[in-house]
């Protein structure tokens, strides 16, 4: 191998937005992380919505929160579905 062409490895204490911490090897002196396996989403299996200027609002208010089961109950009405034709 060349010499002095390779990046300096240092042993940080990773840090998570969360406060989770752990010892790695990164070739940055400081590790500071914004999301983790232990606050991701995908691996807690909860899911927190970021609501970014009420998006999420105007979404529901727009078309309601529809659910499979509210889709089935509205068709089983009678006179609602397919009433004009």
């Amino acid at each position: 191998m060349k010499q002095g062409i390779h990046p300096k490895y240092y042993d940080v204490e990773a840090r998570c937005a969360c406060g989770a911490t752990w010892r790695t090897r990164s070739t940055r002196p400081d590790l500071v992380l914004e999301i983790c396996s232990n606050c991701h989403p995908f691996f807690t299996g909860r899911q927190k919505l970021v609501d970014t200027e009420g998006r999420v609002e105007r979404f529901t208010k727009k078309f309601g929160a529809q659910t499979v089961a509210g889709r089935r109950r509205k068709r089983a009405e009678p006179g609602k579905a397919g009433a004009g034709a």
